[in-house]
């Protein structure tokens, strides 16, 4: 387990790329979501691995990122903020395909105990080029996260739905309670 490894995940929408964007101006490590990069990254609107082509294959990738992420991320630095990650990436790859991914892969590559879980925002959620799903797609992948982390053995910390200081601030206090 890395202790430093924090991850942020939770509905899409909600305010996480904001979160890290605020942690890291302060000057902490973050890793930017896998889906987005893999989006950005892709040959072309057919690219196979593209979410709303062939979400397996895009779990897929994303786990593969996602264990890279953790990898290139160890070092004796403090706190590593992971926007998204392992446990998104399997927990995306079961829905899509019902291999029983999660489990196995998170017991062998635990974050820091606490899991922040950004909560449903409506009056926030926007869909862009990355991000094309709508808001009930966001709901249903929330869902399956606030079921899969607390059987993981996690401790949720919901984020409050405030300013993206007041929220840097939240999780910078809670980790050091």
């Amino acid at each position: 387990m890395a202790d430093n490894f924090v991850l942020i995940t939770g509905c899409s929408g909600g305010g996480k790329s904001s979160l890290l964007a605020e942690l890291a101006a302060r000057g902490y490590a973050v890793v930017e979501e896998p889906g987005r990069r893999i989006v950005r990254e892709a040959q072309g609107p057919d690219d196979r691995v593209l979410p709303w082509i062939d979400p397996a294959a895009f779990a897929r990738r994303a786990v593969e990122l996602a264990l890279a992420d953790r990898e290139a991320a160890r070092g004796p630095h403090g706190w590593v903020f992971f926007d998204r990650g392992l446990v998104d990436a399997a927990s995306a790859l079961e829905a899509a395909t019902g291999e029983p991914a999660l489990r196995a892969l998170d017991r062998a590559h635990r974050y820091h105990r606490r899991v922040f879980l950004a909560p449903p925002w409506p009056e926030i959620h926007v869909a862009d080029a990355e991000r094309r799903h709508g808001f009930d797609a966001a709901l249903e992948e929330y869902g399956r996260l606030e079921a899969a982390l607390p059987a993981l053995d996690y401790e949720v910390v919901v984020l409050p739905r405030t300013s993206v200081a007041a929220r840097a601030d939240f999780v910078i206090a809670t980790l050091e309670a």
